[in-house]
């Protein structure tokens, strides 16, 4: 299963048995569920405090920079992710973007290569601790290679008043910074309940509401670039993504699996009929992430170069056509953004569901699909139906992804709001994803604590 909980979820029904009221109340009369709960909102703090903490900066104008990485799409998504580390720029700027992007990375090639999938499959704890340190060195290059990358930014915003020792100590601190980030998360995996990694990915996109909200309220009262109704369809808007991104992450295709008899001494086993669930949100987040970081590149790539240079000119005139919006550019690039998501759905579903082994597994273990007999037909079934369950899922994935394009025309706003990168796309999925997960987590240890008393 994914970081984000998302992918290859094949233990059962994804719904909750508990109220959320319910399950809240449990948790917090049981004193070990409530010390770690206690234990995660503790780490949560600290991740706030260091959010809060700027990289020191001798002779630069903090306000000149913060105008400069505003201006950039790539870092306006970073910021969102990472509770405004950016615009502060924090020592937490980084946050755990170059480690989700190094995990993404080392889960494919360890399907790439079959010598990794076999040590990961046989190897145990021994080969989990190898493929973690892989992603530790991957993400160290991250660190260094993005965090450059926004240095010469800010070097070029800052001009001739950044010191070049300055540019390396900023890379030394985002990248330390980013590997104590990651360390809170593996603290909260340990002591506390869920992915930890998910859940500070989940703690810096609701630390940058409250700054949206006060943005929201600004506009109203003071630049007047939006009236309460506009507010109220926004706010509609937001609890129809919210329950949207509920109901098919929950959503479920189960496939009813047949177990034959078998006679073990005097006792007949088998016999029952159990079900083989298929999530319709297979593939999570990664699609979007990995289609974003790829219609956003090319602006990224254009803000190294001044206006002016041929190169330069030619990758943001690109750029432009792949930025998603409504007008005749937008169009394109919300048909490119389309066309990535349905292909990384495609892709990473495939790397998740090998239907030749799920085939292999329920043939070895005297099971069938009712109506379908074992072996290659067993297959080709598992094959269509993934297929058909895929394009749902990546549909839905286009859907939300598109929100924070489509929303500022259906409540009469300007795109370029902030508020519009929590309503849809990754933001959103990830907070109501990373909730439900961590809310049955919690109430797998409820009902194991009743069933053991």
């Amino acid at each position: 299963m994914s970081m984000f909980g998302g992918t290859g979820d094949m233990g059962g029904p994804k719904g909750l048995k508990l109220s959320l009221i319910e399950t809240l109340k449990q948790a917090w009369a049981d004193p070990d569920l409530r010390s770690r709960i206690i234990f995660i909102f503790a780490m949560f703090g600290v991740y706030v405090l260091g959010a809060h903490v700027p990289v020191p900066l001798p002779n630069v104008d903090h306000d000149v920079l913060t105008k400069a990485l505003n201006d950039n799409p790539i870092f306006q998504v970073m910021d969102v992710f990472g509770g405004g580390s950016i615009k502060r720029l924090s020592i937490f700027a980084l946050g755990l973007n170059p480690y989700i992007t190094a995990s993404i990375i080392i889960q494919i090639l360890t399907t790439a290569f079959p010598e990794w999938k076999k040590e990961l499959q046989e190897g145990g704890e021994y080969a989990r601790r190898q493929q973690n340190k892989r992603t530790r060195f991957l993400t160290i290059a991250l660190c260094l290679a993005q965090g450059w990358g926004l240095v010469q930014m800010l070097a070029k915003a800052a001009g001739p008043d950044m010191p070049t020792y300055a540019m390396y100590t900023t890379l030394l601190y985002w990248t330390a910074g980013a590997f104590f980030v990651l360390w809170l998360g593996e603290q909260i995996s340990e002591k506390g309940i869920g992915n930890g990694v998910s859940l500070m990915i989940f703690a810096g996109i609701v630390v940058s509401m409250p700054g949206l909200a006060a943005q929201m309220y600004t506009n109203i009262t003071v630049d007047a670039a939006m009236n309460w109704f506009q507010a109220a369809a926004l706010i509609v808007v937001f609890l129809a993504t919210t329950w949207f991104i509920v109901y098919f992450t929950s959503a479920l295709r189960q496939i009813p699996v047949q177990h034959m008899r078998r006679q073990v001494g005097t006792k007949v086993m088998g016999g029952k009929t159990n079900y083989l669930p298929i999530p319709v949100n297979t593939a999570g987040v990664i699609p979007i992430i990995f289609a974003i970081s790829l219609v956003l590149m090319p602006a990224q790539v254009a803000s190294f170069f001044p206006v002016g240079n041929p190169f330069g000119d030619v990758v943001r005139v690109i750029a432009d056509y792949l930025t998603p919006g409504l007008g005749v550019k937008g169009l394109v690039g919300i048909a490119v953004y389309t066309a990535l998501i349905f292909f990384f759905t495609y892709f990473y579903t495939a790397i998740q569901y090998n239907v030749e082994d799920i085939s292999n597994n329920l043939k070895r273990a005297g099971s069938f699909i009712q109506g379908i007999r074992p072996g290659k037909q067993t297959k080709d079934f598992l094959d269509s139906v993934i297929s058909r369950v895929t394009i749902a899922g990546a549909a839905f994935l286009t859907v939300v992804a598109l929100v924070q394009y489509i929303a500022p025309a259906i409540v009469g706003l300007g795109a370029g709001m902030n508020i519009f990168r929590v309503i849809g796309g990754t933001s959103l999925l990830i907070m109501t994803s990373v909730a439900l997960e961590t809310m049955r987590q919690i109430e797998a240890n409820i009902l194991m604590k009743q069933y053991n008393q």
